[in-house]
């Protein structure tokens, strides 16, 4: 059966929001471990917070919804982040979609995402997964090279992803997302190569290619601090990107985003919204949300957002407001991160001229397509920093 989603119209000039999309972002922090990389709002062990938080995460949405007034958009989609989901119990991620599924309408087709490891997906948690209407499974396979995911910290191996994808598919979970990281300590051409022919053996409805990032606060970031270990060479990033991109066309797979790749049909709409500027909740700790005007976040730990949501009252930690330049930037940064890009009409509303001298200037420099709309190439995604400093 197809699915039936709003057609998008164009952004408008201000305040260069897309109307057409609204999601719903859940956050759960858990992990069993933090991989050497992970720079996001997770947390080891807190076994016993895992219930209250549930809890908390039901009152939440109840009060996120109650602000959005009597008329609340219909559901585009939602995305359980992490951390790892499913290291809660499927019965509770069944409650939690069925209480948003209760306090809004959702509109028909929308995409219902829950992250997972695979050492946490057996046959009970893929069956319920199945049976509370997710439509799509990420999972972070990250390599499938045995060495690199040790180095990287993950505690599975690459015949757990394989496992782990026939568990689900066996469940009718009707579509998955595999997540690679490239750059990794160990990995060389052949091991990136041979990673990426393994998922494509998967067939997954859609991949995602990380370049790894190397973050202050995390293990990999200490020990480059200390010059214990290099930071990725750029020269062997770009090599690997040009691989996936090659590997990942000949299986088939639409190039629509920097990092993601997709089969027909299967772009991940909550990931769309986001770099479309639509509207979406941000629930759980750590959580970020935009109404379209301003940008909130949660507190980030556990017992502090618990106490919050307890007494009664969103976890808000922050917030910001964009003014119209700051919006029309975060606009081009966004929409240059999609093969799509942006119209001529969404062009001049963000202020540029779309046969403008600098325009001109990178597509020379193959780094935008010909034609009269402004979209990046294949090395344009790849340096979409340069492409958006350069239109800024």
């Amino acid at each position: 059966m197809t699915a039936v989603l709003p057609t998008p119209t164009p952004i408008p000039a201000a305040p260069l929001v897309d109307p057409d999309w609204f999601g719903v972002y859940l956050h759960v922090p858990f992990c069993l471990t933090r991989c050497h990389y992970c720079d996001f709002v997770t947390y080891t062990g807190m076994e016993g917070l895992r219930r209250p938080y549930v809890a908390a995460l039901l009152d939440e949405a109840a009060m996120a919804v109650a602000a959005l007034g009597p008329e609340p958009p219909p559901v585009t989609s939602v995305f359980i982040g992490g951390g790892t989901p499913t290291l809660l119990a499927a019965g509770d991620l069944a409650r939690v979609l069925e209480r948003l599924r209760a306090l809004l309408p959702f509109a028909p087709g929308a995409e219902v995402t829950v992250e997972a490891n695979p050492e946490t997906v057996d046959a009970a948690m893929a069956a319920g997964l199945a049976g509370a209407g997710v439509t799509r499974v990420s999972m972070g396979a990250q390599s499938f090279d045995d060495r690199v995911l040790a180095a990287l910290g993950r505690v599975h191996d690459a015949d757990r992803v394989a496992a782990a994808v026939a568990t689900l598919r066996a469940a009718g979970v009707p579509a998955l997302n595999l997540d690679l990281i490239y750059g990794g300590p160990g990995e060389d051409a052949g091991s990136w190569s041979a990673t990426l022919a393994a998922a494509v053996a998967l067939a997954p409805e859609h991949l995602s290619a990380y370049a790894l990032t190397i973050e202050p606060a995390t293990k990999f970031g200490r020990l480059v601090a200390a010059g214990r270990m290099p930071e990725p060479a750029e020269d062997d990033l770009a090599d690997r990107y040009d691989t996936a991109r090659a590997v990942l066309a000949a299986a088939g797979y639409r190039h629509y985003e920097v990092s993601n790749w997709a089969g027909d049909g299967h772009a991940c709409r909550h990931n769309l919204t986001y770099w479309r500027r639509g509207r979406y909740l941000g629930l759980g700790a750590g959580a970020h949300e935009f109404d379209g005007a301003t940008r909130r976040w949660n507190l980030a730990g556990v017992p502090q957002y618990l106490e919050a949501v307890q007494a009664g009252r969103r976890p808000t930690d922050g917030e910001e407001r964009l003014d119209l330049d700051q919006a029309r930037f975060e606009a081009l940064a966004l929409r240059l991160r999609t093969a799509d890009g942006l119209t001529p009409g969404e062009a001049r509303a963000l202020g540029i001229d779309p046969r403008g001298g600098e325009v001109d200037h990178l597509r020379r420099a193959g780094l935008l397509a010909p034609g009269p709309g402004l979209r990046p190439t294949e090395r344009g995604m790849f340096l979409h920093g340069e492409v958006v400093a350069r239109l800024a």
